[in-house]
């Protein structure tokens, strides 16, 4: 939008008006950004968006470059998935807490699994002592899998899996057990996260080194695409990228970068991104600066639009959308005042629907705490349903689209993050600047920048660096999980293991280990084999071991 006359001189008069007004009143600060260091102007107006062209860069819901959303109608036609994220101790107490979600109208279970079962250990694995069932639900064998997701029918409930290294292994359990309700694999819809990439920039649960990683992911990639074609193979993350320190820009860069490394590599072993792209998934973070998170995902979905046609030369307008999955910021929750995490987790929730989610988890208050008892997540799941049925906010599409700040900050954000994406270009791709520390330095740079200004209160976190009262937390009932559930989860192994037919385990074990021999052969079926005849998440990933061999990290400082 060009600027008249009489807007330019109804604008000098405003900025006189402000000149005299901070004679009498200053500003609380000199200047003011984003959570992420973009500056903040006091007012915006249509001089900020000249030379943005609508159908361009903004154009209409369901259209290329998708900026005002993914669907024409939005949630209009039906609000984004209410997914939220458990998983704790046993494959029992689980399955019990996902049916009372169901219960009170979750639409989507998100499987949170143990840390030895999220780097291929089984149970009574040394290395798993005193971690079984901790941070999530322990799966050992396709006999946990079966009791987790016992009266729960498949082909009716979408699924996410939270599972990198050992994927294909979770993903063969999820089939069979599917298997055994008599839900062929065709009908099965979910999502596996499945991207490693980001577990060596930034979470750490990787097993195999990147080449070995990048052919089981492309082998999940050809294998669903014939076999389970409404799989979300991949759910490629910024989440933990932005939990780890980064900025917003450097989130999206990148999780779009570890995008772009995933096509090419389909594209080596033969895949048409066309194919394979409309199953390709993101997961983002919704942190706390409301105005530049509602851009970030605007911005997010309008790059990756651009990146497959242009780059890719994607023609199928499926295969260019941004579908993605938020889960409120982790990092954000304060023990201190725990009850101000309702607050914060609303606030985020919020810019997510505003910003075109299509699915969206809320964190738990005590989550800072504890694993999230049922009260809290109650809490958790009504913030979303209050947000979609009660504010209004999901009953016209893109809402603030054509708001003059939140389309500044739009292209600002597109901008900063492409900036990276070309540096990551120039060195060779995205594993390379992962093995030069490149990616990894900058979040540790942007996250040492906020602990900075959260110590010298430049940046306010309510109860912790400004507000703070005394409290007792002693009334909360945090959620503890016993440390006799190891032993309980090794007991069902040594029963398993005894009662299963062990000739057949050895025999599709040697069929796992030749096919990860011959790079031709899709791992997948061999795998899925295994499952069936009950080896377990331990076995299977320790063939891998032997063959792909282990990662060993590269530090950067």
């Amino acid at each position: 939008m060009a600027m008249n006359a009489e807007y330019k001189d109804a604008l000098t008069k405003f900025e006189a008006g402000v000149n005299k007004s901070l004679q009498k009143h200053k500003e609380r600060r000199e200047t003011f950004t984003t959570v992420s260091g973009f500056p903040l102007e006091r007012l915006y107006g249509p001089n900020d968006t000249e030379g943005m062209d609508y159908l361009k860069d903004v154009g209409f819901p369901g259209d290329y470059p998708f900026t005002r959303g993914v669907q024409s109608t939005m949630y209009r036609g039906r609000l984004w998935t209410m997914r939220q994220y458990a998983g704790f101790a046993t494959a029992e107490e689980s399955n019990e807490r996902y049916r009372s979600l169901l219960s009170q109208g979750t639409t989507g279970l998100s499987v949170a699994f143990d840390l030895p079962t999220q780097i291929g250990y089984d149970s009574d694995d040394p290395m798993a002592q005193g971690e079984c069932g901790k941070v999530g639900v322990a799966i050992d064998s396709l006999k946990d899998m079966e009791i987790l997701f016992d009266q729960i029918p498949l082909d009716k409930v979408s699924t996410s899996m939270t599972i990198n290294a050992p994927a294909s292994v979770l993903l063969a359990m999820y089939i069979c057990v599917a298997e055994k309700q008599g839900v062929p694999m065709s009908a099965l819809s979910g999502t596996i996260q499945n991207d490693i990439l980001k577990e060596y920039i930034a979470r750490g649960t990787y097993i195999f080194p990147p080449k070995p990683s990048m052919r089981l992911i492309t082998d999940i990639f050809a294998f669903c695409s014939e076999n389970v074609p409404k799989w979300n193979t991949i759910s490629i993350s910024g989440y933990h990228i932005r939990e780890a320190g980064s900025t917003a820009a450097q989130e999206v860069a990148f999780t779009l970068a570890d995008g772009i490394a995933y096509v090419e590599a389909a594209q080596k072993k033969g895949l048409d991104p066309n194919v394979f792209g409309d199953r390709l998934s993101f997961f983002f973070n919704a942190h706390n600066d409301f105005l530049e998170e509602v851009a970030k995902f605007r911005a997010a979905r309008r790059m990756w639009a651009r990146i497959m046609k242009e780059r890719f030369g994607v023609t199928n307008e499926k295969a260019q959308m941004l579908r993605f999955h938020t889960q409120t910021a982790g990092s954000t929750l304060t023990a201190q005042q725990p009850e101000n995490n309702i607050v914060r987790v609303t606030i985020q929730a919020l810019a997510a629907a505003l910003g075109g989610t299509q699915s969206l988890h809320t964190n738990s208050m005590d989550e800072a705490l504890a694993l999230p008892s049922d009260k809290s997540v109650r809490i958790a799941l009504k913030t979303q349903q209050i947000i979609g049925y009660e504010s209004g906010v999901a009953n016209t599409v893109d809402p603030l689209a054509g708001s003059y700040v939140i389309e500044t900050l739009t292209n600002e954000i597109e901008k900063k993050a492409f900036e990276y994406i070309h540096q990551i270009d120039d060195m060779g791709g995205m594993l390379v600047a992962i093995e030069k520390g490149y990616v990894q330095k900058h979040i540790q740079d942007a996250a040492y920048e906020y602990q900075r200004s959260v110590e010298a209160q430049e940046s306010i976190v309510v109860g912790v660096n400004k507000f703070q009262i005394e409290e007792d937390q002693g009334d909360m009932n945090l959620l503890s999980v016993d440390a006799s559930v190891g032993e309980r989860q090794i007991e069902k192994l040594r029963a398993l293991k005894s009662s299963r037919d062990n000739v057949a385990v050895t025999n599709a074990l040697a069929e796992v280990r030749k096919a990860a021999q011959d790079e031709s052969q899709n791992l997948m079926p061999h795998i899925i084999n295994a499952v069936r005849v009950y080896a377990t998440e331990g076995e299977i990933c320790n063939v891998l071991r032997e063959v792909f061999t282990e990662y060993t990290e590269n530090i950067v400082l």
